[in-house]
């Protein structure tokens, strides 16, 4: 396949941010039961049977700090950052390891490196919201600066339609592999994203039990991403929007 211009790793960039956002804005905020609003209210102990086992549900989301809860109140922007790494991050690394049980044959295979950019592009956008960059012309530039090594200017690019999962999709799972779909066309850019390095590619490659070098692999390259990134973003200020008063 010939070199992609800037122009074209744009515009493919650009439809994945458009697709990343709407499913980061759910997984944040959708709240189906109504139980984060619990978290900010201990329980007093008495009251209708139902207030209580909505309290019960709502109190492994605080614990864990998720998006929307008391306890994601209480974190600074920085772990908040940390959250969608570790945890999403984790999450959809499963989804980049499942080829590796086939070993050798995932050299062959387009589907790991595909996967693996998919699920750096969505930690990458998630942590560059906490810090504030949520234009998505920075998104995408701060995109092609980590995952494709390119200094680009995306502000005269015309927005893509968000292409969203349809409802009862926005699973992490299911977004790595619609955000992956998106990127098929950045094939010849898959290879300058931050990878696992050469010890863990190499045993990857062993059938079955390859699959969880390849998981240790891409979480340590995904933490190397979130690095660059929040590299990018001091190195751009002019990225960051300013805070609501």
């Amino acid at each position: 396949m010939a070199n992609l211009t800037d122009d074209q790793v744009i515009a493919i960039l650009d439809k994945a941010v458009a697709a990343i956002n709407p499913v980061l804005d759910v997984l944040a905020q959708r709240d189906v039961l109504g139980v984060k609003q619990h978290t900010y209210h201990p329980w007093p102990g008495d009251g209708p049977r139902s207030h209580q086992a909505v309290h019960l549900v709502s109190t492994p989301l605080n614990v864990v700090d998720w998006p929307g809860t008391a306890g994601w109140n209480e974190l600074s922007m920085k772990d908040r950052a940390d959250w969608w790494i570790g945890r999403v991050g984790a999450v959809n690394t499963i989804a980049v390891a499942l080829p590796s049980v086939f070993g050798i044959w995932t050299r062959y295979l387009p589907a790991a490196a595909l996967l693996g950019f998919a699920n750096q592009a969505i930690v990458l956008v998630a942590v560059a919201r906490e810090y504030q960059v949520v234009e998505p012309k920075y998104q995408v530039e701060l995109l092609a600066a980590v995952l494709c090594n390119r200094d680009v200017d995306a502000h005269s690019a015309g927005r893509a339609p968000a292409k969203v999962l349809p409802p009862g999709r926005h699973s992490l799972i299911a977004t790595v592999w619609h955000v992956a779909q998106t990127l098929r066309e950045l094939s010849g850019e898959l290879d300058r994203r931050p990878g696992p390095s050469k010890p863990f590619a190499t045993l990857s490659l062993i059938p079955v039990v390859g699959a969880p070098f390849s998981y240790l692999g891409e979480r340590l390259a995904l933490s190397k991403a979130a690095s660059l990134g929040r590299r990018w973003i001091v190195d751009h200020p002019d990225s960051i929007a300013a805070l609501p008063s």
